[in-house]
């Protein structure tokens, strides 16, 4: 492989890279054991080399380490979740199992990490077609950072799992942890080590390709 002109220090093994790539599961169940706070600053810088609309870096990650702030996150998403069940007609079974499960993945995480992003840095425009789709780069932008963020979550051996419920009530997080109202919670990612191992296949590649 020709690598002229790139930096050694930027160079790695297209195999390696695939491999990397195709290891990574999502991850929700994890030891007790605390993450060290260099590897989540690790995490975090990876993320932010993302790629991102015009450069901007939209992106606002916030690290949930506090046991109270974070339960408190658990606890409103929760009640949020409970009250969106109950007006789409969802039972009171059902309704108990899917918070209690929301719950306890965001507290027996041992690092979460919510993801956030903010129009600030973005273009504004009158149209409102235009700003939609300058809305629409930073969500896309806050996603490649999360993809970065999980990528380097694996090749530091952690597992993790890319949460979106956070957009079913963007309010929540920016109310309960005190973030600035322009914050936009665009999902959470719950990491530490993995105490499950998780195979998930593909489906063939041709069935979501088209040549022309």
């Amino acid at each position: 492989m020709d690598n002229a002109g790139v930096p050694p220090e930027a160079t790695l093994s297209a195999d390696g890279l695939m491999a990397l790539i195709r290891q990574r599961r999502s991850i929700r169940r994890f030891l007790p054991r605390p993450v060290e706070p260099a590897l989540i600053a690790q995490l975090l810088e990876a993320a932010h080399w993302a790629p991102s609309a015009h450069n901007r870096q939209p992106w606002r990650f916030v690290v949930v380490a506090d046991t109270y702030a974070r339960r408190s996150l658990a606890d409103n998403m929760a009640d949020r979740l409970a009250a969106d069940l109950r007006a789409a007609g969802v039972g009171e079974v059902a309704i108990t199992q899917d918070t209690k499960r929301s719950r306890q993945r965001l507290i027996d995480a041992p690092a979460l990490i919510l993801v956030c992003l903010t129009m600030s840095d973005m273009d504004h425009y009158a149209d409102d077609l235009q700003a939609g789709f300058e809305h629409i780069m930073a969500i896309q932008s806050a996603a490649m950072a999360a993809q970065n963020l999980l990528l380097m979550a694996h090749a530091l051996g952690l597992g993790a799992c890319w949460l979106c419920a956070p957009l079913f009530c963007a309010d929540v997080p920016v109310t309960t942890l005190n973030l600035p109202d322009n914050y936009e919670a665009q999902g959470v990612i719950i990491t530490g080590y993995p105490a499950e191992t998780r195979q998930k296949n593909r489906e063939p590649l041709e069935s979501r390709v088209i040549n022309r």
